[in-house]
This record gives structure tokens, sequence and C-alpha cells, in this order.
């Protein structure tokens, strides 16, 4: 009875994520993880006042639906209330997961909701507390709290509460420094174990690389590895990666250290920092040209701009953060020269093969 009541409790959920945030921060505390911290004190701030803001706009979501619900659609209150658990629970937590797959991934496509992600790639440490680290109107159009509102109208309580404890284990998890899958990994006998547990749920291997400050350590994706709880929809949508290895670097390729205001209150506070994507005058320029460039290369992983907005032209500067474009990373075996692309139209990118010839002849006007 006690457990049928504590699982019919909305709060409920709430009172799990502050035990799990408390039981992970626990471990990485006493663990000596915060020895010699990158943490700022504009990273503690925004952490901290982030984790509030999307408990405030949880709130205003969950009461607002109840209301609006009971409103415009009072028949449907507590309508879903007897649902078989065996139903309730994976509907609940599979379009949870999927809306946050999709929500996630165009967070990185498009130049709007990357501004509002920007906040939690500016980490240069990875913590239980990063997994907050966005803006306040991140959360606001966060998918997963208003299918928690919805569920909540619904009836279905246990089924929710049940879902975010599940899911809350594997978020924090996945962004805790505790890496609990690096030990297993070591474990042979356990090798195929692993191999499907990381083809179902978030492993920290797996989320760390989406951290990694860029591919050219072959081991971050910061354009990939987007699912929240389960690894399914990276991979049914081409873009997971799976290499059981950590980066050892984080965050933005090219971070101006904006200040906690402007990252968690942005477009209502600018930020004054030059060249800020998140500040008052900033434009995405283009700067690729109608010219191959020469180059002479080191042995090593290097990444070509496919975007054309990179200060750094023909190499990625992490400028693409915010489009559809991704640099393609080529490793050479020595030191060499060679001729890269610097029009963004070769069909062998990222390597010139003359097409900027042709636009030329095209366009003679054009620089």
């Amino acid at each position: 009875m006690i457990i049928s009541d504590w699982l019919n409790d909305p709060d409920s959920g709430k009172h799990v994520v502050l035990v799990t945030l408390l039981f992970f921060g626990a471990i990485e505390t006493f663990g000596g993880h915060y020895k010699g911290t990158k943490r700022t004190r504009d990273d503690w701030i925004m952490e901290f006042l982030s984790f509030f803001l999307l408990s405030i706009n949880s709130y205003i979501v969950l009461f607002g639906i109840i209301y609006l619900g009971k409103t415009v659609f009072p028949d449907a209150y507590n309508s879903w209330a007897g649902l078989s658990w065996w139903i309730a629970v994976p509907l609940y937590v599979l379009v949870d997961d999927l809306a946050q797959y999709w929500y996630h991934r165009s967070a990185h496509e498009y130049d709007f909701l990357w501004k509002h992600h920007r906040p939690h790639h500016a980490a240069e440490e990875m913590g239980v507390m990063v997994s907050w680290r966005n803006s306040w109107l991140y959360y606001l159009f966060l998918p997963n709290i208003w299918w928690v509102a919805i569920c909540t109208f619904l009836g279905m309580i246990p089924a929710t509460v049940m879902g975010l404890i599940f899911k809350q284990l594997i978020v924090t998890s996945s962004h805790s420094t505790w890496k609990w899958d690096e030990y297993l990994y070591r474990i042979k006998f356990l090798s195929p174990v692993m191999w499907i547990v990381e083809r179902i749920i978030i492993t920290p291997a797996f989320h760390y690389a989406h951290h990694g400050k860029s591919k050219a350590d072959n081991i971050s994706d910061p354009n990939g590895n987007f699912g929240n709880a389960f690894s399914i929809w990276d991979q049914l949508f081409g873009t997971a990666t799976f290499t059981r290895q950590f980066p050892t670097e984080f965050g933005l390729q090219t971070d101006p250290k904006d200040s906690w205001s402007a990252h968690l209150f942005y477009p209502f506070v600018r930020s004054k920092k030059e060249g800020s994507e998140i500040g008052r005058d900033f434009q995405r320029e283009k700067t690729a040209s109608l010219e191959a460039v020469q180059v002479e290369l080191e042995a090593g992983t290097h990444l070509w701009c496919q975007c054309g907005y990179s200060k750094n032209q023909p190499f990625c500067d992490g400028s693409h953060h915010g489009t559809k474009f991704t640099p393609i990373a080529f490793t050479l075996e020595k030191k060499q020269k060679m001729k890269l692309c610097n029009c963004k139209q070769s069909k062998v990118g990222p390597f010139c093969d003359n097409t900027h010839l042709d636009l030329i002849k095209a366009n003679p006007d054009v620089e």
C-alpha cells in the first residue's frame, strides 16, 4: 500500500531526481573527482540555477496542462488510469526518449535551439550537474516535461514515476565522473554482455563521446550520440559512435567564456564577449572562398570544415554547431603536402577536385 501510494504521488519523481543526484554526487565528491576542478564560479552558479529553473518550468507546465485539460477536455482527466503497467510504462518511456532524441538532435542542427543548448557543451569537465546546463527557454520547450504533464493529466502517474526513476539513473550516470562502464570493459568475459548493454542504454563512454571537444581525437562525436536513455535511436537514425574510450578534452572548440546569466537567460541577457554566438551583434558569416588551399600537414587526424563558417579555413573550429553540417575527419600516416577544398563543393571533400575552377568560370565576379 505504501509503495502504491508513493507511485501515485506526482512529486515522487522529483524526489528520486534529488536522491539520484545526491548519490552520484557523493561518489564524485568522496572519490576526489573535484580536486583540481576546472569549474569556475560561473559554472557552479549555472549548474545549480539551471536545475532550479527546470524545476520551476516543470511545475508551471504540469499545473498548466492539468488546468487547461480539465477545462477543455474534462472527460479525459484520469482516463488512462486503468492502463496496464505493461503498456503504460513502455509507452511513457519510449515516447519520452524518442522525443528527447529528436529535440536534442535539433538543438545541434538549428541555430535557435543550439544557442539555448550551448551551455551544456560549454562545460569543460563532466559531472552530475552538467545534466542540467541548459537555458531557461530550452527547458520551456523541452518535450519531456510536457509529456510528463500530459501523462499525469491522463492518470498515468505510477508509470510516469517509474519511467522518471529509470531515466534519471541512466542520465545521471552517463554524465557522472564515475565511469562505471570503464571497469566492466576491462573484464574480458563481460565484453559480449557490455556489447548488448551499450546498444540498449546510454553508457558513460557513449555519452562522454558526445561531450568531447572535437572528432580529431578519434573518440569524440559532438554531432552524434544524441540519445538520452536508449542508444537505439542513434543506431536507428545513423548517429551512433561506439569506441569504449573516453575523451580527455571537453567543451567548445572556441569558447569566449560567456557569463552564467547570458548562458541561462539568452536572448533576454546577451553576452558581452567579442565573437560570442550569444552576443548582441553576432552574425554567422561565410568564410569559404573559391580557391583551393595548399597546406603541409603533420601526421594525425585533421578536421575539414564542411559548413563554410570556420574562421580557421579550411579546418573546423566548431562553427558548424547550430547547422546540419558536420566536419569531415581525415587521418594522415605521415607529414605531407596536399590541396584542400575551400569552396565546399568538391565531390571528394576534403580534397580539392578543381570544382572551384568551374565555379569561378560561372561566377567571374565572385572572389
